[in-house]
C-alpha cells in the first residue's frame, strides 16, 4: 500500500526536523520544499542515506518547485522568519503573513484536497492567513500550538514535582503567545488535579515559564529558535490526520460560536482526522478561565485586524 504524501514547506530547522521525523516513522512520503536552491535537496538526500541505518521505507525528496508537491494529503507550513532575542511572536506578523499567504495559495492550487497544518508564528494569525489565501474549508486548516505548549507545561510540572513526564497530562488553551491559558483544573498528575499537587506560587512560576518557553530557548540559542519540540508536536498531529486516528489535541482551530468565540483561530481541544478538524471539544470553564480565553482570542483578533488589507 502506498504511503500518503506530505509536503513540508520550509527546509530550516523546524521543517527539516519535521520531515525527518515523518519519514523515520514511515508516516508518509515527504516533499521538502524551500526557496533556497539546493537546501531542501541536500537535506533530503542526507536523510535518504540514513534509511539503511534507521530502517524506514518511506521517501523524501527536496525541491524548489510547487509542481512536485501536487496531490499532497497534508501540507505542513513551517517557513517564515524566526524570532531573535528580545522579539515576541507577534513581531513576526507582517513578513510572515506575506510568506504564509503566498505558500498557502501555491500549495493549495496543486493539492486542492489537502489539510493544511500551520507551524509558522504568530501561529493563530497565520492559520487565519492560510485559510483566507488557500480558499479551503475552515476545517481543513489547523495550527500546531497547544500540543507544544502542553508539552512544555508537562515538562516543567514534572521537573518541579520530580515525577515522570508520562505521569502528567497537561492542558493549555488559547493563542500561542503570552496570553496562552494553562488549565491546572484539567491538568492531571497521577490522576490528581495539578492544583492539588503544587502550591500557588510554584504553579504561577510553572505557568509563566510555559508562556516564556520559546523565548527562553531563543535567548539561549541567540541565532535561532526551538525546533525539536515543535517538530515533535507537529508530527504527532500529522499522525492523527494521516492515519485518521481521530485523536484529540489542543489545536489552533477556527471557532464559530464554540466557547462563545467567533471568527477567530485559537487553541482548544479538537479531534483530528483525515479531513482535518472533525470535532471541537468544549470544556466547561470557570468565569475566570473563560475570561482568560477571551483575552487571548482578542489578542489574535487584534493582529488579524492589522493584516486586514493583505488577507482580504
Amino acid at each position: 500500500m502506498p504511503f500518503p504524501k506530505v509536503t513540508v514547506v520550509g527546509a530550516g530547522f523546524v521543517g527539516a526536523t519535521t520531515a525527518q521525523r515523518i519519514v523515520e516513522k514511515d508516516l508518509a512520503d515527504v516533499v521538502l520544499i524551500d526557496v533556497v536552491e539546493g537546501l531542501s535537496q541536500g537535506k533530503a538526500l542526507d536523510m535518504m542515506q540514513s534509511a539503511p541505518v534507521e530502517g524506514f521505507h518511506s521517501s523524501i525528496r527536496g525541491t524548489n518547485d510547487y509542481k512536485d508537491t501536487a496531490g499532497s494529503d497534508l501540507i505542513i507550513i513551517t517557513a517564515g522568519l524566526t524570532r531573535k532575542p528580545g522579539m515576541s511572536r507577534d513581531d513576526l506578523l507582517l513578513k510572515n503573513a506575506e510568506i504564509v499567504g503566498g505558500i498557502a495559495e501555491r500549495a493549495a492550487s496543486h493539492s486542492p484536497k489537502a489539510v493544511i497544518l500551520v507551524v509558522t508564528n504568530p501561529l493563530d494569525v497565520m492559520c487565519y492567513v492560510a485559510w483566507k489565501k488557500s480558499g479551503f474549508p475552515v476545517k481543513r486548516i489547523v495550527g500546531m500550538a497547544g500540543v507544544l505548549d502542553s508539552a512544555r507545561y508537562s515538562y516543567f510540572i514534572a521537573k518541579e514535582l520530580g515525577c515522570g513526564m508520562n505521569e502528567v497530562q497537561a492542558v493549555v488553551l488559547g493563542g500561542h503567545g503570552d496570553a496562552m491559558v494553562p488549565l491546572p483544573r484539567y491538568t492531571k498528575v497521577r490522576n490528581k488535579p495539578l492544583s492539588d499537587c503544587v502550591d500557588p506560587a510554584a504553579l504561577k512560576t510553572i505557568e509563566q515559564r510555559t508562556r516564556d518557553g520559546g523565548a527562553e530557548i531563543v535567548a539561549l540559542l541567540k541565532t535561532g529558535s526551538a525546533f525539536y519540540a515543535p517538530s515533535s508536536s507537529a508530527v504527532l498531529m500529522a499522525k492523527s490526520i494521516l492515519r485518521n486516528e481521530s485523536a484529540v489535541f489542543p489545536s489552533s482551530v477556527y471557532l464559530n460560536g464554540e466557547y462563545g468565540l467567533k471568527d477567530v483561530f485559537t487553541g482548544v481541544p479538537a479531534r483530528l482526522g483525515e479531513k482535518g478538524v472533525e470535532e471541537i471539544v468544549e470544556l466547561e470553564l470557570t468565569d475566570e478561565e473563560r475570561k482568560a480565553l477571551n483575552v487571548s482570542a482578542e489578542g489574535v483578533r487584534e493582529n488579524i485586524r492589522k493584516l486586514s488589507l493583505c488577507i482580504s
